[in-house]
C-alpha cells in the first residue's frame, strides 16, 4: 500500500454505477472515500447508499462545495450527458483530476477538457467504457477491419440509455477509422423505405442502437467478406466488471498531464 492514499470524491453517487464506485473506492487501501455527491440522496452516509455500516462520508448535493472541503485528488463521475461537462470544467477549476465514465462528450468539449486540465498542470482520463473485454473488443475490432473492411456496429442498452449511439460504439467506430479508409460499402443506390432503417452512418459503415427494457449493455461488430462473416461481440451482465479499469484509471490519472481519452490507452 502506498504511504499517501489517493483521495477520491464520487459524483452520481446514488447512481447504479456511482454506487458501485463507492463500493470500490472503499475496499481498496489505497484509495480514500472523501466526498459522495449525487442530488436524490443528500443527507446519506454513503456507506449505507451501499449497504455497508456507515462511513462517515455524508452524500452532498453541491460539488464545488464537496470539491473545495474534501481536498479531493481525483473526481470520479457516472452522471448523465447533461451535467458531466459542468462537473469535470468544475473538477479542473479546483484541481482535482476527473476519472469520466459519463459519455456524450463532443470532440471539441474533449478538446476544451484537455487545454483547461494543461493550463492547470493536471491530468485525467474520459473513457466510454472501462470494462476491460469490451476494450478487446474494440481493438480486436479494429485489428479485423484491415481485413474486413465491410461492417457494422450494433449496440444494445436498457430503454433509459440518454445517448445514441452510446460512448462505446462512438469509440469503437473511431478506432476502426484509424486503421480503415473510408470505405462505402452496400449497394450505391439502396434507399430507405423507412428513415433510419440502415442505422447511423459513420465514414463509410453504419451503427445501429437497440434501446430496450431488459437490456443491460451488449456491443457486436459484424464483418462481412465473400464466403464467409466474422462476429465480434462483448456482453456485460454486472456494473462490478466496470471497476477494475475504474480502478486503474483513478491511480493512473495521478501521473498524467492533460485529458487522455479511451481506456484502451492503458491496455497493452
Amino acid at each position: 500500500m502506498s504511504e499517501q492514499r489517493i483521495r477520491v470524491i464520487v459524483t452520481g453517487a446514488g447512481g447504479r454505477m456511482g454506487r458501485e464506485v463507492v463500493r470500490m473506492v472503499m475496499d481498496d487501501p489505497e484509495l480514500m472515500l472523501v466526498a459522495a455527491v449525487d442530488p436524490t440522496n443528500v443527507g446519506i452516509d454513503a456507506g449505507k447508499l451501499i449497504g455497508t455500516e456507515p462511513c462517515g462520508v455524508i452524500v452532498s448535493d453541491d460539488l464545488e462545495l464537496s470539491l473545495v472541503e474534501s481536498r479531493a485528488d481525483v473526481m470520479v463521475d457516472f452522471t448523465t450527458p447533461h451535467t458531466v461537462l459542468m462537473n469535470t470544467k468544475l473538477a479542473i477549476r479546483h484541481g482535482v483530476r476527473p476519472v469520466i465514465g459519463t459519455t456524450g462528450f463532443s470532440p471539441s468539449e474533449i478538446e476544451e477538457l484537455d487545454k483547461l486540465s494543461l493550463e492547470k498542470g493536471i491530468g485525467g482520463i474520459i473513457a466510454p467504457n472501462f470494462s476491460i473485454g469490451a476494450i478487446l473488443m474494440m481493438k480486436f475490432a479494429a485489428q479485423a477491419s484491415k481485413y474486413f473492411p465491410d461492417l457494422e456496429i450494433i449496440e444494445y442498452h436498457g430503454d433509459q440509455k440518454l445517448d445514441a449511439p452510446s460512448g462505446t460504439a462512438v469509440k469503437t467506430a473511431e478506432l476502426i477509422s484509424e486503421v480503415r479508409k473510408e470505405h462505402r460499402q452496400g449497394n450505391p443506390i439502396e434507399h430507405e423505405t423507412i428513415d433510419g432503417s440502415r442505422g447511423g452512418y459513420y465514414n463509410g459503415f453504419r451503427i445501429h442502437s437497440v434501446r430496450l427494457p431488459g437490456v443491460f449493455a451488449q456491443q457486436e461488430v459484424i464483418l462481412g467478406g465473400f464466403g464467409q462473416s466474422l462476429k465480434i461481440r462483448h456482453d456485460s451482465y454486472d456494473r462490478a466488471a466496470y471497476m477494475p479499469g475504474v480502478n486503474v484509471a483513478v491511480k493512473k490519472s495521478m501521473e498524467l498531464t492533460g485529458i487522455v481519452y479511451g481506456f484502451e490507452h492503458f491496455i497493452d
